[in-house]
């Protein structure tokens, strides 16, 4: 007989483990995107959450999602994708913060209100760290990160836009 607590921690560590395609140095587990894993007599259920509706990323990682539980043994798996609650970057875990900003993008400030949305919060360069920063574009190398520009050191960023 199976041990269900093992197989379920084995499919969750296979699962958290997958990366973000948009932003490799994430996984979907820092990222927040993955919501939850159950396992009954059909197989293993993960749900998940877009950062936005549409995310071009969703359909590679549900396939990233169901390679990484047929290499862990699960032979039968199924990706569900829930837009309610929407995703926020309050989701984002503190090592997911720190792998952003080692990765040279500016993560959203916690909590932020209507100032982040009218691009009125400045977040800090991950390069120097200096607060002194500004807005250059609202779109970024992805839909989900704006492009802005250090005043202090003088190097442009993505920063991840607040929602």
């Amino acid at each position: 007989m199976v041990d269900a607590a093992a197989a379920l921690a084995r499919a969750r560590a296979a699962v958290a483990a997958v990366e973000d395609p948009e932003i490799p140095a994430l996984t979907i587990d820092d990222l927040g995107v993955l919501r939850d894993i159950a396992i009954d007599a059909h197989g293993v259920t993960v749900t998940i959450t877009p950062t936005y509706s549409g995310c071009p990323a969703m359909a590679v990682i549900a396939w990233e999602i169901e390679a990484a539980l047929a290499r862990a043994g699960f032979s039968r798996s199924r990706v569900v994708q829930v837009l309610s609650p929407a995703w926020t970057t309050d989701w984002l875990s503190e090592a997911g913060r720190r792998k952003l900003t080692d990765y040279g993008i500016a993560p959203p400030v916690r909590a932020a209100g209507r100032r982040a949305l009218f691009g009125e919060e400045h977040p800090a360069c991950p390069r120097c760290g200096s607060g002194s920063t500004e807005l250059i574009s609202a779109f970024g190398s992805t839909a989900c990160k704006a492009l802005h520009r250090c005043l202090a050191c003088r190097e442009p960023f993505d920063a991840f836009k607040c929602h």
